[in-house]
């Protein structure tokens, strides 16, 4: 049998980039669960303010759906950031950086820092909340993270009893090319889609990881 050689047709010119393609589905999709999620909040306000059924705002039903409701609200922000697009002159403010991150210490168990001035663009926002997921995934159990702003860029400084290491999935990380890396799961997107972004900004990344703590720069 005569060797076949495979041919790869050329991406037409004006292509997007599965990345950005990806980041503009995030958007869509958090754009689109942000109002049905906002109807049902403001419904939940209405039937606490009703007088038909007393007593009803103070109830554990209640209590939960609205909890639930909010904590779903502050996921689609934190995604919508962290996954969605963003273009080169959109700026994020040191305010909404920090209710972002007022939302993880909500829903989780890490604590996080913040120490910055100034606002900063988008893309460095999604950037930050990325390498946060990365620590969430390294430290099930909790822990804390610094983050801050230098000279240099950005850091994020881990502290914790105890991590959980995956070198394998770390490595995504890494800039070496060309090294076989393990498809990652759909809860551990965010490494190869921080790596992803970093290299599209041109902001190199460095990582360490040990049993007590971690840091990622950019």
């Amino acid at each position: 049998m005569d060797d076949l050689t495979i041919h790869r047709a050329p991406e037409p010119p004006g292509a997007i980039a599965p990345e950005r393609l990806a980041a503009l589905v995030g958007s869509r999709l958090c754009h689109d669960i942000v109002s049905p999620l906002g109807a049902i909040g403001n419904g939940l306000e209405l039937l606490q303010l009703s007088g038909a059924w007393p007593g009803i705002g103070a109830s554990p039903e209640m209590q939960l759906i609205a909890e639930s409701v909010e904590a779903a609200r502050a996921r689609v922000r934190w995604f919508r950031m962290a996954f969605g697009h963003a273009a080169p002159d959109q700026r994020l403010s040191l305010a909404e950086l920090a209710a972002l991150l007022a939302d993880v210490e909500r829903g989780g168990r890490i604590r996080v820092r913040l120490e910055a001035e100034g606002d900063l663009p988008r893309a460095e926002g999604r950037m930050i909340l990325l390498a946060l997921m990365c620590f969430e995934t390294a430290m099930p159990w909790g822990g804390s993270v610094l983050v801050c702003r230098g000279a240099s860029g950005w850091r994020l400084v881990a502290e914790c009893s105890r991590t959980k290491s995956d070198p394998a999935l770390w490595s995504w990380l890494d800039r070496a090319p060309g090294w076989e890396r393990p498809e990652p799961a759909a809860s551990e997107v965010h490494f190869p889609l921080l790596a992803s972004f970093a290299r599209a900004a041109a902001r190199p990344l460095a990582w360490e990881l040990d049993e007590t703590g971690g840091e990622i720069a950019f």
